[in-house]
């Protein structure tokens, strides 16, 4: 299996008293499916690690039920120790999931040694391909790419790369890549320049609230359109400079769904929502970008 397209990184909608939104769970599942090739769940702009083992269950589940089989639906399943992380994997399995990804585990630095043993518990674990999703800004390291290589052999069927860079992407796609392994870029900012070196499939956090606008500009890189790719990109990274005025960029998710009429929905404490300045200063910006 090889991931295609657009993957949106899904929000979880959470109430305001901070319990799983269920209801807007299924609502966007099915508004994300009319434009999109999959869904990535649980994962950073999913609010995985402000879960719970049996909510991110129940998230897994709902979102796979809800998706009808229409697209793939890839949880992701890192946590900060592998015991969890395999459960949640197997559990994926069992329930349909196309695909698990694991970021690194996180809060301590783990040698290479640590990290191969990780992945392979995974690997061995389930049926299903698992993904490595590097992301050295979150997990709080980088994972060497002789040690990706190294689980390539042990049976990694690809990466999502959110190193945000794209000398390291290039890398993977030239000397990673192949029938067997597939190589996924983790944003939208950079995905004009990774389809000329190959990519085919992205994982963009703004797909949650512009869906449509990824789908663009994938279909314009896939069909060789560099001209308009180009123009859509540079609108995408006008957006997600948009996405800064809140306090994260998963914050201003929950605006701009907000703002859209698509529903109104809450973060997790920790997260607070963003204030009425904030909303109002996302507003201003997407109307005079035209997409609001």
């Amino acid at each position: 299996m090889k991931l295609k397209g657009v993957i949106p990184p899904m929000i979880t909608p959470f109430k305001e008293n901070g319990d799983v939104d269920l209801e807007n769970l299924k609502y966007l599942v099915a508004f994300l499916t009319k434009y999109v090739d999959g869904l990535f769940i649980t994962g950073s702009y999913g609010s995985g690690p402000l879960m719970n083992v049996e909510e991110r269950k129940m998230v897994m589940e709902v979102t796979i039920q809800a998706a009808e089989g229409v697209v793939p639906v890839i949880p992701m399943v890192g946590t900060t120790n592998t015991r969890d992380s395999v459960e949640l994997a197997k559990h994926a399995q069992a329930h349909g999931a196309a695909a698990v990804a694991a970021v690194g585990p996180f809060y301590f630095n783990y040698k290479e040694e640590e990290l191969l043993n990780f992945y392979s518990d995974l690997i061995d674990a389930v049926r299903i391909p698992v993904y490595l999703y590097n992301n050295p800004k979150f997990q709080g390291y980088s994972i060497d790419f002789n040690t990706v290589k190294k689980l390539k052999e042990r049976g990694l069927a690809g990466i999502k790369d959110a190193t945000f860079d794209i000398m390291i992407h290039a890398q993977y796609q030239r000397q990673l890549k192949d029938d067997h392994f597939d190589v996924v870029l983790g944003t939208e900012a950079m995905f004009a320049s990774a389809s000329i070196l190959g990519c085919q499939a992205f994982i963009p956090g703004l797909a949650n609230a512009y869906p449509e606008i990824n789908k663009k500009m994938y279909e314009e890189g896939m069909t060789g359109n560099i001209e308009a790719c180009v123009k859509t990109q540079f609108l995408i990274n006008e957006l997600r400079e948009v996405m800064y005025l809140a306090r994260s960029t998963q914050l201003a998710i929950y605006v701009m769904l907000e703002l859209r009429g698509i529903m109104k929905t809450y973060p997790r404490k920790p997260f607070l929502p963003a204030t009425e300045q904030e909303k109002q200063a996302i507003r201003t910006e997407l109307q005079r970008l035209h997409v609001l």
